[in-house]
């Protein structure tokens, strides 16, 4: 009889122990996140929800790099990131993390392609190599025919997909999206969403913040968070079914 087989192991992307976030002191505290856990694989789509004030962003920073916890551990990669100074933080944010904001947050007089390049260029990388590469990004989310045109001669759908390319050009360890579609009409919002369906299939490591409850179910597993804890991890059927024994 031949052996049952079962999904292949995926690495963990990210891990949190414990991870606790506090501002203020005194009768000012404010305990954002209060004890954390939670593990993130290679090739994970997750939405992350929860309403204002739940500690939805402070998590989605802490993922960035952008903050460290005040306590509890952050490995991603491999790396205890949450013990790292601010210069060693900045190499992981433009080497293992692509960004995708709400505001798209591309430089007004510059092309697409040379908004594409500049987190290749805050690494140093060369003339010809940056150019390839950021034109096999812009080719990746369907633009390269739009590689000289600057943000204005283009549609919100068509900036955020700028946007998913420069956060694509350092192949990132890990693509996190902070209510992409938040600026975005219906029809923009599924052609977003479509994109970040093919990228996962490709394998992307994938975190998006989201209120919008659409947003949200197109994801392969969703986090709920609540008074800064996880209240709820569910996972689509489909993908629990993948990863269960065949």
């Amino acid at each position: 009889m031949s052996a049952i087989p079962t999904a292949p192991q995926r690495d963990v992307v990210l891990r949190l122990r414990d991870i606790h976030q506090v501002y203020g002191s005194g009768d000012a505290v404010v305990h954002a996140l209060r004890g954390i856990d939670l593990e993130i694989a290679e090739g994970d789509y997750v939405a992350i929800m929860g309403p204002s004030g739940s500690g939805k962003s402070t998590l989605m920073n802490l993922l960035g790099c952008l903050d460290v916890p005040s306590h509890g551990s952050y490995t991603l990669a491999g790396s205890d990131v949450s013990t790292l100074d601010e210069n060693a933080l900045a190499r992981i944010r433009n080497r293992q993390l692509g960004f995708i904001f709400q505001s798209f947050n591309l430089v007004p007089r510059m092309s697409a392609l040379a908004n594409v390049e500049l987190p290749l260029v805050y690494g140093r990388i060369g003339r010809a190599e940056r150019r390839r590469r950021a034109l096999d990004a812009l080719d990746t989310v369907g633009l390269a025919d739009r590689a000289d045109h600057q943000p204005q001669q283009l549609s919100g759908g068509q900036q955020q997909r700028v946007a998913i390319a420069r956060a694509l050009v350092t192949a990132p360890t890990l693509v996190l999206a902070d209510e992409p579609t938040g600026n975005l009409d219906s029809a923009s919002t599924d052609e977003i969403l479509r994109m970040f369906d093919l990228l996962a299939r490709d394998g992307r490591t994938i975190v998006v913040i989201t209120h919008e409850q659409h947003v949200a179910e197109q994801a392969h597993r969703v986090l709920t968070i609540s008074d800064g804890l996880i209240v709820d991890d569910t996972v689509a059927p489909a993908v629990r079914s993948d990863r269960s024994v065949q």
